[in-house]
């Protein structure tokens, strides 16, 4: 296997989102890139070794099994450990719903690391793309699928982390996510997610009020509300079906939270969707 290469990739055939470049590399110890900005978005997701990652005036010291996150115009500065250098891989991609879709997974600028097991999955992903890189029709699609897969790889199983450190309210956060995810299309309250993680819910408040800035209930309900974006999306389920695979059995209820969350009816975004995804006749070839 190489120790390192670059894919650029300067022809852009499509607008939602594009593969901009990809690499892989095993780095030398204490190898270093940056203070820089960059001007797309980039994913590194670290294979093996160790190194730091520092955004701001914070620095994370990531390990095999996580990854970084590189907003568009951010300076950051990344650098591999002197005793156990960290391989990595990458990709960097732009687009109209680029940031959406990047918040869908959870990543921002407050929010750059992330841990995902799915190591063979990613690297297997990225070696296709290096061998498709042409500017032959069917590669272009053939690379657009890869990073479409490389986000439903990440969105399986990604958690946002908190290297600082590994604080005992943290890890009570990271189970009671890994539980609300788990379990967000049943009928589960608050309450049950303190008891499975054995603490009250005045403290589990706290803990995510410190770490994710959001409420046990308010992360709950948007788990909830995303999935019924997908599935209002990409399926002729009804309403009620809808509600009820979000975890919600009273569709007055489920409406009222999406309402909440999204500005409007159910119904009325499975319309402005299919309005804004079908194509205009008058622009087809």
């Amino acid at each position: 296997m190489e120790t390192s290469w670059t894919l650029p990739v300067p022809k852009h055939k499509f607008s939602d989102l594009y593969l901009c470049f990809c690499g892989y590399e095993a780095c030398q110890p204490l190898h270093s890139y940056g203070p820089a900005v960059r001007p797309n978005y980039v994913i590194h997701y670290i294979i093996s070794g160790k190194g730091t990652f520092t955004i701001g005036n914070r620095t994370y010291r990531l390990t095999a099994g996580q990854g970084f996150f590189l907003m568009p115009n951010v300076r950051t500065y990344y650098e591999a450990d002197a005793e156990d250098p960290w391989t990595y891989l990458w990709i960097g991609f732009d687009g109209e719903k680029a940031a959406s879709y990047v918040q869908e997974l959870g990543l921002s600028e407050e929010h750059p690391v992330y841990q995902c097991s799915f190591s063979g999955e990613l690297q297997s992903l990225l070696f296709q793309m290096q061998k498709h890189n042409t500017y032959d029709t069917s590669d272009q699609y053939l690379l657009e699928g890869c990073l479409y897969q490389f986000f439903s790889i990440l969105s399986r199983e990604i958690t946002l982390a908190d290297p600082f450190a590994r604080e005992s309210g943290n890890l009570y956060v990271e189970k009671a996510v890994e539980f609300i995810r788990n379990n967000y299309s049943n009928e589960i309250l608050v309450s049950d997610i303190a008891r499975y993680v054995c603490i009250n819910r005045s403290y589990l408040y706290t803990l995510f009020q410190k770490y994710l800035h959001t409420s046990p209930q308010d992360y709950l309900s948007s788990c909830r509300i995303t999935r019924a974006l997908e599935l209002l999306s990409y399926t002729d389920l009804s309403i009620e079906t809808v509600a009820f695979s979000c975890g919600y059995r009273n569709t007055e209820v489920f409406t009222k939270a999406f309402r909440q969350k999204q500005g409007m009816t159910p119904s009325a975004y499975r319309k402005k969707f299919r309005r804004d995804t079908t194509p205009d006749p008058a622009h087809t070839p």
